[in-house]
């Protein structure tokens, strides 16, 4: 099948690590924009009377920032096939299977703490948003106009980058087709980007925050699930370096 094409594995990196910036940064990109007339509007809906509406801004969301939980396990991965192009083989291996358990564990404790916040701040917005009239005005005002056009820009560049990272992989070593688990890895992480945008799409604005929140909930719960797997393929790597250490150990001091 060919070589590992060395420059198509950075940029493959490079790709992921640009999708997933645009994820971090999708807090401080989107939100913050004036819904003060679109709230009025929607009260007026309701036949309630709220006057002048000031500071009232979009929510920037949590459904962009959670899918960085997603990509985390995506990223580590391919970090893992860059670093094997600098450390000795016998190094790597050593390495690899200690930092991905410890990676797991991070990842799984930082994804239980995203999920209980998610799951909270969701049941806010539900118990508020059926909670007619002055509840809804709540909800209205905290997340009822949500960046849909934004966030679609957002979720399209970072799309981009997934799939420029999945095509530059496949460039490097098509081999990697083979790996089942780098394939279900790839898949989840452009699986889970669509429906995001499809949830943006699917409800009226002012629900748009219930469903993010919903989305973001299943991210955490996917990172976990991902989060495990990794943790279950490090032990096996991690016994194979201490049996390698050891039978190192015996060659070295035969009388010990």
């Amino acid at each position: 099948m060919g070589a590992l094409r060395k420059p198509f594995l950075l940029l493959a990196m490079l790709a992921l690590v640009l999708a997933v910036g645009v994820e971090v940064g999708a807090g401080l990109l989107l939100g913050g924009g004036d819904a003060g007339a679109a709230l009025v509007g929607s009260a007026a809906d309701l036949g309630v009377e709220v006057g002048d509406v000031r500071d009232v801004s979009e929510p920037s969301g949590r459904g962009l920032g959670y899918l960085v939980l997603v990509d985390a396990a995506a990223l580590w991965t391919t970090g893992l096939f860059c670093l094997g192009l600098v450390l000795p083989d016998r190094l790597h291996g050593r390495l690899q299977g200690v930092a991905t358990l410890v990676f797991s564990i991070v990842l799984i404790i930082v994804a239980l703490v995203a999920l209980v916040v998610a799951f909270v701040e969701l049941m806010i917005m539900v118990s508020l948003f059926l909670a007619p009239p002055f509840g809804t005005l709540a909800y209205l005002a905290l997340w009822g106009f949500f960046p849909v056009g934004d966030a679609a820009v957002l979720l399209g560049l970072a799309l981009l980058l997934k799939l420029a990272w999945a095509a530059l992989l496949i460039l490097a070593q098509p081999r990697f087709l083979q790996n089942k688990g780098l394939v279900l890895l790839i898949l989840t992480s452009l699986l889970c980007t669509v429906v995001l945008e499809f949830l943006h799409r699917l409800v009226p604005v002012i629900l748009v925050s219930i469903l993010d929140d919903l989305g973001a909930l299943v991210f955490a719960v996917v990172a976990i699930v991902w989060a495990l797997v990794l943790l279950i393929g490090a032990i096996p790597a991690i016994v194979k370096a201490l049996r390698t250490t050891a039978a190192l150990r015996a060659e070295s001091d035969p009388h010990r």
